[in-house]
C-alpha cells in the first residue's frame, strides 16, 4: 500500500519519476479530473533532464483549450516501474487517472479523515 497525505485540503502522494540517472520522488495532487499519466513543473523536468518528445491539448480547469509539452519518463511504486507520458506545466504536479490504471491501484480518499491510499 501507498499511502498519501492530505495538505491544503488536497490529497497528496508521492512518486517515484526517473529519467536516465536523474531521479527525484515529489508529491503529486491525486486528481480523479486529470485523466492523464503525470504533471510536472518546469522546475522539476528540468531537474530530471526530461527532454521534451511532444505536444498534447489539455482542458484545464477554466475550459481552456491548451498546447503542453510533454516528455516520457519511468514512475516507480512499490517496486514496479511503469513508463509514463509526463506532461510539463507551471501548475502543480498531478497524478491522474490513467496513471492508477497502469499501476492497477485502487484510491481510497478519505475525507473525514484526511487520510490517502493507494492499493493493488
Amino acid at each position: 500500500m501507498v499511502e498519501g497525505s492530505f495538505a491544503q485540503n488536497l490529497p497528496w502522494i508521492p512518486v517515484t519519476v526517473a529519467n536516465n540517472h536523474a531521479v527525484q520522488t515529489p508529491y503529486f495532487v491525486l486528481d480523479t479530473g486529470f485523466t492523464g499519466d503525470l504533471q510536472v513543473t518546469n522546475k522539476i523536468a528540468t531537474e530530471l533532464g526530461l527532454v521534451v518528445s511532444g505536444v498534447t491539448k489539455s482542458r484545464i480547469a477554466n475550459g481552456v483549450i491548451v498546447d503542453v509539452p510533454t516528455a516520457l519518463a519511468v514512475a516507480s511504486m512499490q517496486g514496479m516501474n511503469r513508463n509514463v507520458q509526463v506532461m510539463i506545466s507551471d501548475s502543480m504536479p498531478l497524478a491522474g487517472i490513467s496513471f492508477l490504471t497502469k499501476f492497477e491501484y485502487t484510491a481510497t480518499v478519505d475525507c473525514k479523515n484526511r487520510t490517502v491510499a493507494l492499493t493493488p
